[in-house]
């Protein structure tokens, strides 16, 4: 558990910092099988790599929004806090991507940098957000940071045009721009209609989220999955405030739209998820559907009820947003633990948790 230390005095906290220590070790140790050394006041606790890596996999195993946690002993931890100069982090960020893209076998990846560092963007891939509606709408604000850094956005805005990165540390904010080799991304086509004029980025990279335990955070701590493609398809080209792209698949099926009782808005969002699974399977590069994912995600809760866990979980996260009463999660109940650790966690708010199977809404 975490606690918030405002309260507290300096050697109070100091005291709760060893306790949640011990209380990590603990688990390490009834999980591993392996006893390290106990911490004391005098010693400050810095895990071991292969600490880290148990941490890490547990606090995406403990990510109460993700579906598609039943991975967790798999992914691949990288111990990198011995780097902080923004050059050598962002060379690190280029390999995370290579790996995590392993030739379209997409794998779950975490790099675990210094203290010191921290990424602005929520993910390492996004599209810009233009005031005059190109791009996608959620980044306009983000977009608009990055101006003010110093970017310089292509004179002719298209709806994907890829954000730099930026970097921060004590020394200051730096801009880095993808290389075309970094950004492997996925035009869509329809089965019947073809090439809807869309593409998606294959990685999504969670990359503003705390990684805490033990008494710990590392600020900069990015990961990855894999998609789930209701979160492109039902998600972040569906949604109004997003691409809005229900309306102009519609027509081009041939849907009824003068009224709603047509149901075009369903008919469209089922064909546009269609279209993702349809791409992504073309492409060779590997996607989940809600069905298969949700179907996993109860295997995974019965191995943590055979291990004596309770499955901590955001019911309204777990269900997909399209059909979602059509998957064994809806009729499930969750119970959530913000405080849980070892977790991901939004820095400088109430604590919520993420997951590497990234939701881009």
């Amino acid at each position: 558990m975490d606690f918030d230390l405002s309260p507290f005095s300096h050697s109070e906290v100091e005291l709760l910092t060893d306790l949640k220590a011990q209380h990590f070790l603990e688990l390490y140790a009834r999980e591993t099988g392996e006893v390290a050394a106990e911490t004391s006041l005098a010693t400050p606790f810095v895990p071991t790599t292969a600490q880290l890596t148990f941490a890490a996999r547990v606090a995406w195993r403990n990510a109460a929004r993700c579906i598609g946690r039943g991975y967790w002993p798999a992914l691949h931890v990288r111990d990198l806090r011995h780097i902080s100069e923004p050059e050598a982090v962002f060379a690190e960020l280029r390999r995370h991507l290579a790996l995590a893209w392993n030739g379209g076998k997409v794998q779950s990846v975490i790099s675990v940098f210094g203290p010191d560092v921290r990424i602005l963007n929520d993910q390492l891939i996004r599209y810009a957000g233009y005031p005059d509606g190109r791009g996608d709408p959620q980044n306009r604000r983000l977009t608009a940071q990055l101006v003010e850094l110093g970017w310089q956005a292509p004179e002719q805005h298209t709806d994907f045009d890829v954000l730099p990165l930026a970097i921060q540390t004590p020394a200051g904010t730096r801009l880095f721009e993808w290389e075309a080799e970094d950004i492997q991304e996925v035009p869509l086509l329809h089965p019947e209609a073809g090439d809807l004029g869309l593409r998606w980025h294959a990685l999504p990279v969670i990359s503003n989220m705390e990684l805490r335990f033990a008494g710990l955070t590392y600020p900069c701590a990015p990961f990855n999955g894999w998609y789930l493609a209701t979160e492109i398809g039902a998600r972040n080209l569906a949604d109004q405030n997003r691409y809005d792209r229900l309306p102009e698949l519609a027509r081009r099926l041939g849907l009824d739209t003068s009224r709603e009782r047509t149901l075009w808005r369903d008919r469209a969002l089922v064909e546009l998820n269609r279209a993702v699974l349809y791409s992504f399977d073309r492409a060779g590069v590997r996607i989940d559907d809600h069905h298969s994912l949700s179907q996993q995600f109860v295997a995974f809760e019965e191995r943590e009820r055979a291990a004596g866990r309770r499955v901590n979980g955001q019911w309204d996260w777990l269900i997909p947003p399209l059909s979602p009463a059509t998957t064994p999660v809806w009729a499930r109940i969750y119970r959530e633990d913000r405080d849980l650790t070892p977790g991901f966690f939004h820095p400088r708010q109430r604590p919520a948790s993420g997951c590497p199977v990234a939701h881009g809404a």
